[in-house]
């Protein structure tokens, strides 16, 4: 790999393919790193917005699970490259969209982590307001405060890299099970008759708002299953596919179905959406409710530096030559910018559902387009001149792929035009539109080297 560190500027040197002797990940170490990161007050308010689609407490259950499972599917498939060859998803995407081309899933990918990053933030500083008030009798009440300070500790943590997000994430993940386990004793000892006669008995529907709820949860995440790469790259040599699949199923699958349906539950009890807010009016404990709110700041902070700041931070990186330090201060001003107190307002959870479809639906077609040249052009397989190919600006991949740019772009006309379903609609579409391009437009030659269709 010594040709293509030398072809990479030094400000972006994170970006560069990481040997399997120097990852840091252990099979434990991802597995909690992804529980921290996929538990979020966002998934709570998830779950909160569900109730105004009418769905009862089976429905819900069973729309997190299976929204759950197939992401973790999808991560499974879409880590291999990162895995393999050490680089992240920035370079990942390079090898269908070309150096300059880029830029346009990854900017796409970053926003929506912004908007995350921001959400969160203002909910952690929510949450830290609370435990101060609690402490001072409400003598001090300042959440703006709180939150740009527990901004500035976030961006020093996102400054120290991976390795701060392993940290974070090992050292929480245990903390923040106790915490939910405890959420959900609260809901069922505390408010289990309102649960049942408004969530658990209500008639709720199979129909489009169940498929509507699936969709809601896998598109939830579906921002780190496109830049599953950025955290495959640093796992350890030896770990199969199928290891890594589970992995991300015991971290992803039960900790998201408890926290919808906690989320269901907060809301049904106080009809309150926004969950902090929620189960502060539930418990009377103020020990305990402090406590609780602690694992909930904890929950914010993992959350954050594992999937929301690690890819624009890349993203940032490649794109406009970042330094590391630079790019993650960058996209802590642009979270605050995203007005995250609106977002987090009772009458934001229905758009908050709608945000997420909306961003699902050009997510699709940039899963199916990388999906067809791993598997399909590459036969999931990079060699060493492949790989370094992707870091030179005038290399085969060199400028804009016009084939993945047509592709994504026909694949979200077609997910926007049923933004419930659009990840189901618009991958295949985009995938076969993006080989077809590439067998048969000209200018997409040069890409096809080292490829199934390359012209011979």
């Amino acid at each position: 790999m010594s040709d293509v560190n030398k072809d990479v500027k030094q400000e972006a040197s994170s970006i560069q393919p990481i040997p399997k002797d120097k990852r840091i990940m252990s099979w434990g170490s991802n597995t909690m790193l992804w529980l921290g990161g996929c538990i979020s007050i966002g998934t709570l308010a998830m779950g909160s917005s569900q109730l105004e689609n009418g769905l009862n407490f089976l429905q819900l259950f069973l729309a997190v699970l299976i929204g759950s499972t197939i992401l973790v599917v999808g991560i499974t498939l879409n880590d291999q490259f990162g895995y393999h060859t050490g680089a992240p998803y920035a370079i990942q995407l390079k090898s269908a969209f070309g150096t300059k081309g880029n830029i346009v899933p990854v900017l796409l990918r970053g926003l929506p982590a912004i908007v995350w990053y921001g959400f969160q933030t203002w909910l952690g500083g929510t949450a830290i307001n609370n435990i101060v008030k609690i402490i001072t009798n409400n003598a001090f009440d300042n959440v703006w405060v709180w939150f740009i300070i527990f901004q500035v500790i976030q961006i020093l943590l996102s400054i120290k890299g991976f390795q701060g997000a392993k940290w974070v994430g090992n050292v929480g993940g245990t903390v923040i099970i106790i915490a939910m386990l405890y959420m959900l004793y609260v809901m069922v000892t505390n408010e289990m008759d309102v649960i049942r006669s408004e969530f658990v008995n209500r008639t709720g529907t199979w129909g489009m708002p169940f498929v509507a709820a699936i969709i809601a949860f896998f598109g939830n995440s579906t921002t780190v299953m496109l830049n599953a790469s950025d955290y495959s790259r640093e796992m350890k040599d030896g770990i199969s596919n199928g290891a890594r699949g589970v992995s991300y199923f015991l971290a992803m699958v039960p900790t998201t179905v408890l926290l919808g349906v906690i989320g269901a539950m907060a809301s049904t009890a106080t009809g309150i959406a926004n969950p902090i807010n929620a189960f502060t009016q539930i418990v009377d404990n103020k020990l305990v409710l402090i406590v609780t709110l602690s694992f909930i700041i904890f929950a914010q902070l993992s959350t954050n530096l594992a999937s929301n700041v690690i890819p624009p931070a890349y993203a940032f990186m490649d794109v406009f030559k970042m330094k590391h330090k630079t790019a993650v201060i960058v996209v802590g001003i642009l979270a605050v910018a995203t007005c995250p107190w609106i977002l987090t307002n009772d009458s934001s959870a229905a758009g908050l559902g709608v945000f997420v479809k909306i961003y699902s639906a050009f997510f699709a077609p940039i899963f199916g387009v990388l999906l067809t040249d791993y598997f399909i052009l590459h036969k999931h397989n990079y060699t060493e001149e492949q790989l370094a190919d992707l870091y030179n600006e005038n290399g085969d991949h060199a400028g804009w792929n016009w084939a993945a740019i047509i592709a994504i772009a026909v694949g979200a006309v077609i997910g926007l035009l049923n933004i419930d379903i659009a990840f189901f609609t618009a991958t295949i579409p985009s995938g076969l539109i993006f080989y077809l391009l590439m067998k048969y437009m000209p200018s997409c030659e040069r890409f096809c080297k080292g490829t199934t269709l390359e012209r011979k």
